[in-house]
């Protein structure tokens, strides 16, 4: 489930504190197998799991619902002690690098027969799930945030560009075009072209085939030309003084995407939402065109089966169901989780989706055209460290106007540093 609502409060009808399920007897005899499902987000699949239990009576199915940081703190903790880990639990797919080495503390699901469920999934969704040598799966796919172009039709018309999302997925095809496009805007309008360098880096770099480990978790950023270009075409929108200082999640920047106070919005298809609730009086102000050379993916999770369980074929018979297809679609009418099922593309539901928001379009279609782009990346564990360090970077030149060259050396020297005090 990718970054939209934290902080929820606990189900209260669905709730267990942090320990595994178990079994119990019914009136008939018969065993009864309960299992605990740690969440975050708002993925509203404990109205699933109601379903789920009325068609499986012999199953009870309880959920505990929290904070991203604290569920992963809370699931990482568990595992490395042995005890009170749940049956099932939900795993963002940036954390997945972080219980790799502890492979042992998971069900493999191939031994269940998940094999013959691969092909429901995009296949870069699935080797993400995959240990290296791709013989262990630590979970099933949910959603996923495959990005485009979110863009002000009212700033874009100001600037005499063009308006209409077809038209301005032809016109900006690449990163020349969207430098070009900023700079015009800013000349016509005053108004940046971006929040942040933060996004911006973000689909630049999602395009890169490496990133900056290789699969033997060697850091390989600092020789890498395409993320060097990413941090470069970046600071070069920073001097050309069309990028912003808002920082992420900020009262301040859901204000200005209100206000249309910055012309695009790099993100994922989950941003629908963030927009929608941070920028009421935008609708029809905002529309969404194809990422300049083409999607990157942010976000998305895997539901894990932790190794403690006591019902490891009740968890993954739960597990298998929900995230079907046919539940997939579900989740994406019910809480707007984008699918991770390509066979949901070609449904009904998702073929005549519309927003009004965004002036009628069919905002299931780009996303699900920028899904099939996506390409599987390696990770690795510190992932996140070097990412800090070139935010970090860019940050300095874009607020303080460092030198870049420069910052890139000292990003290198900090991350070189950080990885070898462990």
């Amino acid at each position: 489930m990718a970054k939209k609502a934290f902080g929820l409060a606990l189900a209260s009808t669905l709730l267990l504190a942090a320990c595994g399920g178990g079994s119990t007897e019914d009136a008939s005899g018969d065993d009864h197998v309960e299992l605990t499902f740690w969440l975050f987000g708002t993925t509203k699949y404990e109205e699933l799991a109601e379903v789920y239990m009325e068609e499986n009576p012999g199953v009870t199915i309880h959920i505990q619902e929290g904070d991203n940081t604290d569920h992963h703190n809370n699931l990482f903790t568990a595992l490395s002690t042995g005890s009170g880990a749940p049956d099932l639990a939900l795993v963002e797919i940036n954390e997945i690098e972080r219980y790799r080495d502890a492979q042992d503390r998971f069900i493999n699901l191939y031994d269940y027969g998940a094999e013959e469920l691969k092909d429901h999934y995009l296949d870069w969704v699935w080797a993400t799930a995959e240990n290296r040598d791709g013989d262990f799966l630590f979970g099933l796919p949910t959603d996923i945030g495959p990005t485009a172009m979110f863009y002000r039709t009212d700033v874009f018309e100001e600037a005499g560009l063009p308006t209409d999302p077809e038209e301005v997925s032809a016109t900006i095809q690449t990163w020349d075009d969207y430098t070009e496009m900023a700079n015009t805007i800013y000349e016509k309008t005053g108004t940046i072209v971006t929040d942040s360098p933060e996004l911006v880096y973000n689909a630049l770099r999602d395009q890169a085939k490496d990133h900056y480990f290789n699969e033997n978790e060697e850091l390989i950023v600092e020789n890498n030309a395409a993320i060097r270009e990413a941090y470069d075409r970046t600071v070069e929108l920073i001097e050309n003084g069309v990028v912003g200082s808002l920082e992420l999640w900020t009262p301040e920047w859901g204000g200005a995407m209100d206000t249309g106070d910055y012309a695009t919005l790099l993100g994922p298809a989950w941003m629908i939402a963030v927009i929608q609730g941070n920028a009421p009086n935008a609708a029809g102000n905002w529309s969404i065109a194809d990422m300049p050379e083409g999607a990157g993916n942010w976000g998305g999770s895997f539901v894990t089966i932790p190794a403690e369980t006591d019902h490891p074929e009740e968890a993954y018979d739960f597990v298998k169901w929900l995230l079907s297809p046919e539940n997939q679609l579900q989740s994406f009418v019910d809480a707007g989780l984008f699918p991770s099922a390509p066979a949901v593309y070609e449904e009904e539901a998702f073929i005549n989706h519309t927003d009004e928001y965004f002036n009628g379009l069919n905002t299931a279609a780009v996303f699900g055209k920028a899904a099939q782009q996506v390409e599987s990346v390696y990770k690795g564990r510190n992932y996140m460290l070097v990412q800090e360090e070139i935010l970090t970077a860019l940050d300095n030149v874009n607020s303080n106007g460092a030198d870049p060259d420069a910052e890139w050396d000292a990003a290198m020297k900090r991350i070189n540093d950080r990885l070898q005090r462990g």
